[in-house]
């Protein structure tokens, strides 16, 4: 009875075999794409954090009456972790003005997608969200 036992579950066992690999080959590209769009999240929300930071410590040198040239070198200065020259516009609008008027720095960023998550979502969006994402930022603030 015991040898019957043995050949039944033996036999249950050698059909269960590809099972395993079966199921992982179905959940590896959820995972990943899970994976990858942390990455991506994180690394873009890094971006906008600095970007956001480099347009107020330009407004903020813009405050005490400094140049537009020593503004946008401010801005690529604070933005060193992201500072790709091409892809990183400054603009800054009223720099040495009159006391109590606004300096305003704008700081527009195209963000890169990096990994390979880029295309599926331009596919599956029709190019609406594609492989770069526009990162925007404006600061203010009153001359002293």
């Amino acid at each position: 009875m015991l040898k019957l036992i043995r050949r039944r579950t033996e036999k249950g066992q050698r059909g269960e075999k590809g099972q395993a690999l079966v199921e992982f080959a179905l959940l590896v590209p959820i995972f990943l794409i899970l994976l990858f769009a942390i990455v991506d999240f994180g690394m873009g929300f890094h971006s906008w954090i600095t970007v956001t930071n480099s347009a107020r410590e330009g407004a903020r040198l813009g405050a005490v009456a400094a140049t537009e040239q020593q503004i946008i070198d401010r801005v690529h200065d604070t933005a060193t972790l992201i500072n790709e020259e091409t892809n990183m516009d400054v603009l800054v609008t009223n720099a040495q003005g009159l006391p109590g008027e606004s300096v305003v720095v704008q700081v527009d960023y195209d963000y890169d997608l990096i990994t390979p998550l880029a295309s599926l979502v331009a596919f599956l969006t029709g190019d609406i969200i594609g492989p770069t994402l526009e990162l925007s930022s404006t600061a203010e603030m009153r001359l002293e």
